[in-house]
This record gives C-alpha cells, sequence and structure tokens, in this order.
C-alpha cells in the first residue's frame, strides 16, 4: 500500500508539472503572437509635439579668399556691389574704381534653428554659390546675418568653407567630383536671438501624427489613456490625439511627454503603391490586395540594321564605278513567348510580386501592368504617381 501510495502521489506531480509547464508555454506563445508584441515603434518615433520645430534661416554673404575660382565681376554685378559696399563698411573707398579679382564669391547661406536653441549655441550653416564661381574650396565666409521668415535675424554665420568635391580642368580635359559650389561651416552659426516657448507651463499639446491614420490615432490615444488609466488622451482627427495635462499630476506637461513617449504602437496604414515614372521605381504597402484577375504582357520590338556594302569594278578595267549597295536587315519580335498568369482573388504583396517577376516584366512594364489593374478594379489599393 505504502508503494502505491507513493506511486499515485509521483504520477499526481507529474500531471501537475505537465500542467504548469503547459500552462507557461501557453502564456508565452499567446504573448509572442498577441498584437502587443507585433512590429511596434514608440510614440516620439511617429508624432511630432505641437509648437516644438525647427526654423529655416537665410542670409546673403561672400566667401573670399579663392584662388581665382570666384565670380567674375563682370558677369555678376552683385558680387561687384556687394565687395563695394563691405570695403566702404570696413573704411576703403573703392567705389567707381576697376576691380579684376577672381577670389570672391557671392553665396546664400542656409541654415535650420532647432527647437530650444539657447542664445550663443552654435549651429552648422550650408554655403552655396550664386554666380558663376567653379569652386568654393579654400574660400571664407564673412560675417553673414541669418534671417528667418519674419526678416528678424536669428544668427550670424562665419568661418571656413568645406567642400566635398573638387574641380580640375586643363586644356584638353577637366575632371569634377561631387559639387564644388556647395559646402559646409560645421558650428559656423551663432545664435543671436531665441525663439521663446514655454512648452512646461502648457496644460495640453496636440501630438501631430507624421503619418496620419484613424486607426494609428485611436491606438496612441488607448495607450496613453491605458498607462496613465485617465482619459487624458482623445483622438482628435487621422492627423493629431489631444493630451491633456491631469489636475492631480505633479509634474509638467514635459514630464508627462516624456512618461508616454517610449509606449509601443503598432502604426496602421492604408494600401498604397507609389511609382515615379522617371526612375522607374515602385513602392508597395503590406496591404496590398489584388482581386483575381488574369495578366499578359507582351512588347512589339522593332529592331533595323543598316549594313551598307560597296560595289566596285574588277581591277585594270575599262570602265566601272564604285557604288554602295545598301542592305537593310529587319527584325520583328511580337512577343510569342508571352505567358498568361492568373492572380487568385486576395493575394498578398509577395504573391504579387512573384507572379509579376514570373512574367518577366521589367520595372516600366509593372507600372503600366498596376495601372492596367487599377483600371480594371482589381487593385484594392490607392496608386501615388511621384
Amino acid at each position: 500500500m505504502t508503494y502505491n501510495k507513493k506511486n499515485k502521489n509521483g504520477k499526481f506531480l507529474n500531471k501537475l508539472i505537465l500542467i504548469i509547464v503547459g500552462s507557461a508555454l501557453f502564456l508565452t506563445t499567446s504573448f509572442l503572437h498577441s498584437p502587443a508584441f507585433a512590429k511596434t515603434s514608440r510614440i516620439k518615433d511617429i508624432v511630432d509635439i505641437e509648437g516644438v520645430r525647427a526654423n529655416q534661416l537665410v542670409g546673403y554673404g561672400l566667401v573670399v579668399g579663392l584662388n581665382g575660382t570666384g565670380d567674375g565681376l563682370n558677369n555678376s554685378p552683385f558680387t561687384e556691389q556687394s565687395l563695394i559696399a563691405m570695403l566702404e563698411r570696413l573704411g576703403v573707398n573703392v567705389r567707381g574704381q576697376n576691380m579684376n579679382t577672381g577670389n570672391v564669391a557671392a553665396v546664400m547661406v542656409t541654415a535650420t534653428l532647432p527647437p530650444f536653441k539657447n542664445q550663443g549655441s552654435r549651429i552648422d550653416v550650408n554655403v552655396s554659390a550664386l554666380g558663376d564661381a567653379s569652386s568654393l574650396q579654400g574660400g571664407t565666409l564673412m560675417v553673414t546675418p541669418l534671417m528667418g521668415a519674419d526678416g528678424e535675424v536669428y544668427a550670424v554665420a562665419q568661418g571656413e568653407v568645406n567642400i566635398a568635391g573638387f574641380s580640375v580642368e586643363g586644356e584638353a580635359a577637366s575632371i569634377t567630383q561631387n559639387i564644388p559650389t556647395t559646402g559646409r561651416i560645421p558650428n559656423g552659426g551663432i545664435i543671436e536671438r531665441e525663439i521663446n516657448f514655454d512648452l512646461a507651463e502648457l496644460q495640453q499639446v496636440r501630438l501631430a501624427l507624421r503619418n496620419p491614420d484613424f486607426t494609428t490615432a485611436r491606438r496612441i490615444s488607448d495607450a496613453i489613456n491605458g498607462f496613465t488609466t485617465s482619459s487624458i488622451a482623445s483622438a482628435e482627427n487621422s492627423a493629431s490625439v489631444l493630451l491633456k495635462r491631469p489636475a492631480n499630476y505633479d509634474g509638467s506637461i514635459v514630464d508627462l511627454i516624456t512618461d508616454i513617449e517610449q509606449l509601443p504602437i503598432q502604426p496602421d496604414q492604408i494600401a498604397k503603391v507609389v511609382i515615379s515614372e522617371r526612375t522607374g521605381v515602385i513602392v508597395m504597402g503590406a496591404n496590398v490586395r489584388v482581386s483575381n484577375v488574369a495578366i499578359a504582357q507582351g512588347n512589339l520590338t522593332l529592331k533595323i540594321t543598316e549594313t551598307p556594302q560597296v560595289s566596285q569594278a574588277n581591277p585594270f578595267a575599262d570602265q566601272g564605278e564604285t557604288i554602295i549597295v545598301p542592305r537593310t536587315d529587319v527584325e520583328a519580335n511580337t512577343g510569342d513567348d508571352v505567358k498568361l498568369a492568373v492572380l487568385d482573388t486576395g493575394v498578398t504583396l509577395q504573391e504579387l510580386v512573384t507572379g509579376l517577376n514570373k512574367l518577366g516584366v521589367r520595372p516600366r512594364d509593372i507600372i503600366t501592368i498596376l495601372h492596367a489593374i487599377k483600371a480594371a478594379g482589381a487593385l484594392q489599393a490607392d496608386i501615388e504617381v511621384m
């Protein structure tokens, strides 16, 4: 009896262990295949915060110190006028004089003012030639004010121009690598005016979706409300989610954004096919579906080859004339090996690509096929032509 009791207890323990292990495996499998564990993105990677934005700056300046690769003053009067004005501000009067220098170039200076940058901070600036200068290599940008869209000066740029290309020219040949008429000045701009925006004092902000979608906006609001256990987020439309600071929240709106921006979201997207007619690039989304349709593709190709031959008289002949006899060879390929492929209802993106590859079509032919499938009403997606 004792032995049987131990045997029964052992079987019971084994069954209990199997149940526990099986439950753990079921929970693990369910967790791995749950929508929350699917490919997700952080909220901070798919939205922008209202008011947290960069601003574009632009300015006009002169680059000096070029080795004869600057603007021709006769062809670029704005360069000459700018040079005269700059020298007059420095106490040098050259107005009315005939200047002939190739070491100066007029340039446009552009920069981006990031949000919350403090006065005295440095930013990178880009320099682009405005006249007929052939290279900005070795040049130095003189002090150039950078203005915003409101006409106010927000930064000042100056420094040595770094270019990623070069140009070498001889009497019979020339070599040009990249674009030597554009350059960059790392940390070449100093911020002189800040853009006042007190984000911490706001009671609510909008989260602007970078790819507007109603489903994604709803998922963001549900994730935020589930994390905070309160209704502080609401989807206003497909492009924005309103985030309110709770009354019992100890931190500022900045703290609230920091708390929720790491939440994982599975973005949704509409079925879309993006086509570039110029380059032949085709990008299809994962949700593209095709209804039951048959596809055949064939091209008519004509090949004309001219091989003229020379006919002349025999040697030492009394009479004769050398003439050119035309010979033309025409070949026509009517696509006799064209195949007809059938795509079943609801095929996926991978199946669509596989079917088109079996036809042996080229990207530009695929563009025509996609337009034809869309015209037939079998392509369940939007086509956007770039």
